[in-house]
């Protein structure tokens, strides 16, 4: 067992470098493109404590802040990372949020225990489906611009990902369809 573990640890680390490092290439962490705002944020910390220039008023502002709001009965993390999370990924966490509140609101306790794992292997599903799209995307913007540096091309073969003006409300438009499949999907009921 222990053997096997050694191997897993082994083989997950070098292939989470290869793809960090894929995507550091492809899309560059902390840019626009893959803005990474856990990493920017721990980033930002280790500097300013490295650096000692740490600014303390909005870390105890931050710290006070966490207090109040488990004193009010919120849990302080989830609460935290709706303030440091950009807009475009905090609105599919409220909108998850949403679900299943409107799921839970009727039924009995075994009913909605079954819903919401429902829920939650079909949002996990979604999550992993994305990262792993990312990766071959990433993957082909890599070969593309070793295949264009081999042939000394200058213009990149395909051009850049989600360019134009019907983006957004596509984006949209495939964001609630997957919000209301997710509420479908979590009020199936098992055939007795």
């Amino acid at each position: 067992q222990q053997t096997s573990e050694f191997f897993g640890v082994i083989t997950s680390a070098a292939v989470i470098g290869l793809v960090v490092m894929l995507l550091h290439h492809s899309f560059g962490i902390g840019t626009e493109q893959l803005p990474a705002p856990q990493a920017t944020l721990m980033k930002l910390v280790v500097e300013g404590v490295m650096d000692q220039n740490l600014p303390w008023t909005f870390v105890l502002c931050g710290a006070f802040i966490a207090v109040v709001v488990e004193l009010l009965g919120i849990p302080a993390l989830p609460f935290a990372v709706g303030l440091y999370l950009p807009l475009s990924l905090s609105t599919p966490i409220i909108c998850g949020g949403m679900v299943r509140w409107l799921v839970e609101r009727k039924g009995s306790k075994s009913d909605i225990k079954e819903k919401r794992e429902n829920g939650v292997l079909w949002s996990s599903g979604l999550i992993a489906g994305e990262a792993t799209i990312g990766i071959f995307l990433a993957l082909f913007i890599y070969l593309q611009d070793k295949w264009a540096a081999l042939q000394n091309i200058q213009t990149p073969l395909i051009g850049k990902i989600a360019q134009g003006t019907w983006d957004g409300i596509i984006s949209l438009a495939v964001f609630a369809v997957l919000t209301i499949l997710l509420w479908r999907t979590t009020r199936l009921q098992k055939a007795n």
